[in-house]
């Protein structure tokens, strides 16, 4: 033991950075957590899984798998003070894993700085004497399209099938300028758009450059700000005419469509985007963290609000829906296109019919979009940069930021054109959903049986002075790897090509780079192992473990206590003796 002891004191590293105080690490978890998946993504994910239908395997999710996922990176992370690829020294043999979480967050903020950039479109239209998206340009209605202004009473126009809201029309002719299909190829990307999106990279370089040093005290303002508006604009939805029957749709489930597995595919892929569980983030986050921090506590209270901000930008989306199924006499789920651009058609929808001072209250909620935004796009990009930066211990983390932003914003070019929706929609359906959904199974699979759930038991023991019960134990081991892998296998044997906004496949092409990115990014898990398995050792490294020299030492000691016969994998682990808990 004392040959480990000292090579523990002999293998130190560099001091990692930390939280300025506890606050710090909880609002950048909420403020990562609490985002436009939530906003965004959520209301139109339900709003494609008939609404009530996706709101149950949802909940059921987030109790049986969200949670214990997201509690568990935080042990990883603040156990080994290690980023999302060193932190797998707990199971060499895993070490891709890491790597695939960069290249699938980095497909995720590519075009999730796209959707802030909208949002900033958006937040500078807002400044104008009429809101642009209340007024119908002439050259919008034509034969197939009618148009009709989302400010007015709809009872006062003719709604037909071909009718549509001046909000969507503006959305999709004047904003994004969305192409019908890949016949006329990509196009040149919107110069207005571009900017904005520049200017979000710009905005991400500043937060990061210098650390969490810099990140946390951001993180105040971007969770707490977007709250305020969310219960404005919930308080004025449902007091619209309609609102409680698109409330009722929300909440009312079709029980035909719980039994499909798409649904509850996309129910498991809605979590780990809200959540941003297995993107890497969190383990992230939590490794800046003092080794006893009750990180317990912490991913109750992220957890719990993720699912309360959901909830309640649903009851807000469809009680909008609801008021605008009433007044155009449609059913609610025909009210307007899904897809990304729901949040920016339903929610611009209720702000023009606000009747005094539109435009502020169109101001404040795109500015609370964009502090959403901006607080999971910091914790995703931070991610990518702390791999770069722990790979690269010489170069400057600004000089490393830099790049990665840089990069990134002529990748985010792409989503701007007036065919980049189309791929905006695909990579999130491989980046953010596919790729992660593998991740976390043999995220699941390498912690539960190749390290051992009674050694991650041991040492949540260790650090946190606590036993976990039943739920945490079976959930990881059995229920989330096995729940997974069925849902997964039943999903890819049912799989449809997507489609276009005019309901034609996606050209072979462009759906073959689609699992050509995710083929790159999951070969990354199958190549390292066997990397590991040639040159390396099997074993969990000697670098795995408390950074600190001396918690190092008492928690080698502690994992030397003998076991009692009877001591079993569900059983309780001995408890720490008092000589190893006062060091």
């Amino acid at each position: 033991m004392n040959q480990n002891a000292n090579r523990v004191a002999s293998d130190q590293e560099p001091e990692r950075e930390s939280w300025s105080n506890p606050a710090e690490f909880l609002l950048s978890c909420v403020s990562m957590s609490v985002g436009l998946g939530n906003i965004w993504r959520f209301p139109y994910v339900a709003y494609a899984n008939g609404g009530g239908a996706f709101l149950i395997p949802y909940l059921i999710v987030l109790f049986f798998i969200g949670r214990p996922l997201y509690f568990l990176e935080m042990i990883l992370g603040q156990f080994s003070s290690a980023g999302s690829v060193k932190v797998w020294e707990v199971v060499p043999i895993a070490r891709g894993i890491g790597y695939t979480q960069a290249l699938a967050t980095w497909c995720v903020i590519t075009y999730y700085c796209v959707l802030m950039a909208m949002a900033f479109f958006y937040l500078f239209s807002s400044f104008q004497a009429v809101l642009p998206w209340t007024v119908c340009k002439p050259e919008w209605t034509t034969n197939e399209t009618d148009c009709y202004s989302s400010s007015g009473n709809l009872s006062e126009y003719n709604i037909t099938n071909t009718s549509k809201s001046s909000a969507e029309l503006f959305f999709y002719k004047d904003v994004i300028k969305l192409a019908d299909n890949f016949d006329d190829g990509l196009g040149a990307p919107e110069w207005r758009l571009s900017l904005c999106l520049l200017l979000c990279w710009i905005l991400i370089f500043a937060i990061l450059a210098k650390g969490v040093s810099s990140s946390g005290k951001v993180a105040y303002f971007t969770a707490l700000f977007p709250y305020v508006v969310l219960i404005t604009l919930l308080i004025r939805g449902v007091t619209l005419p309609g609102a409680s029957d698109g409330i009722s749709y929300f909440v009312t489930p079709q029980w035909e469509k719980i039994k499909t597995p798409d649904v509850w595919y996309a129910a498991v892929t809605q979590c780990f985007f809200s959540l941003s569980v297995g993107f890497g983030p969190i383990i992230n986050f939590s490794s800046y963290n003092p080794f006893r921090h009750p990180i317990y506590r912490d991913s109750t209270i992220v957890s719990l609000a993720d699912t309360g901000t959901s909830i309640l930008a649903g009851i807000t989306i469809f009680s909008i829906l609801g008021n605008l199924a009433y007044e155009s006499g449609k059913p609610i789920q025909d009210v307007v296109k899904g897809g990304t651009g729901l949040a920016f058609i339903s929610y611009p929808e209720a702000i023009s019919k606000f009747d005094a001072v539109p435009q502020l209250f169109a101001v404040l909620f795109f500015l609370m979009l964009i502090t959403l935004a901006i607080g999971s796009a910091a914790g995703l990009t931070s991610c990518v940069t702390t791999i770069l930066c722990d790979d690269f211990p010489t170069v400057k983390r600004w000089i490393i930021t830099a790049i990665v932003c840089v990069a990134s914003f002529f990748i985010g070019l792409i989503y701007v054109t007036p065919a980049g929706s189309y791929i905006l929609d695909l990579v999130d359906y491989f980046g953010g959903g596919f790729i992660i959904y593998v991740i976390v199974i043999v995220q699941a699979i390498a912690i539960s049986w190749v390290y051992g759930l009674h050694k991650i038991l041991r040492d949540v023991r260790f650090m946190l002075n606590m036993g976990l019960g039943i739920y945490w134990k079976y959930t990881w081991c059995i229920f989330i790897p096995i729940a997974l892998l069925v849902i997964f296998i039943y999903a890819m044997i049912v799989y449809m090509p997507m489609k276009t906004a005019d309901g034609q496949d996606y050209p072979v092409g462009v759906s073959a780079a689609g699992w050509v990115i995710a083929a790159i990014a999951i070969a990354q898990i199958p190549g390292w192992g066997a990397y590991v398995k040639f040159f390396k050792s099997l074993r969990s490294s000697e670098k795995w473990g408390p950074k600190d020299p001396e918690l190092k030492r008492s928690w080698i000691e502690y994992c030397m206590i003998p076991k009692p016969v009877n001591w079993r994998l569900f059983m309780p682990h001995p408890k720490i003796p008092q000589w190893i808990k006062k060091r």
